[in-house]
């Protein structure tokens, strides 16, 4: 989509530290970490958010999944846990409008989630 600025990270128009890639998703480390490890998981096909994942195949949404958790293994957090979140709207604070999700960890985080 034009003018998306995850979809021109995932086409390497603009730089980021890739932290792991598939057919399906690109996963890449956050610009403003929220937390020790802290990296974006985002389908390769631009989807707006949650809200709009109907039309959106199957497979591409457990990709996004699955992604998550080879994140958190890379990342070395796999066994220690992580947080995974994905803000929908402008209520929620969702800043990019392309489908993400947020791997968190590498630390005690918050048990509070608002």
């Amino acid at each position: 989509m034009d003018n998306c600025l995850f979809c021109s990270i995932i086409a390497g128009s603009i730089p980021s530290t890739k932290v792991y890639e598939d057919d399906l998703t690109y996963a890449f480390r956050d610009i403003h970490p929220m937390a020790k490890t802290h990296v974006l998981v985002v389908p390769k096909t631009h989807v707006a958010s949650v809200r709009d994942t109907a039309d959106v195949p199957d497979e591409v949404l457990a990709a996004c999944l699955r992604a998550c958790a080879k994140v958190a293994e890379l990342e070395g957090v796999s066994e220690s846990g992580f947080r995974v979140v994905s803000n929908s709207g402008k209520d929620a604070c969702q800043s990019v409008p392309h489908l993400h999700f947020h791997v968190l960890g590498g630390e005690q985080l918050n048990e509070h989630m608002a």
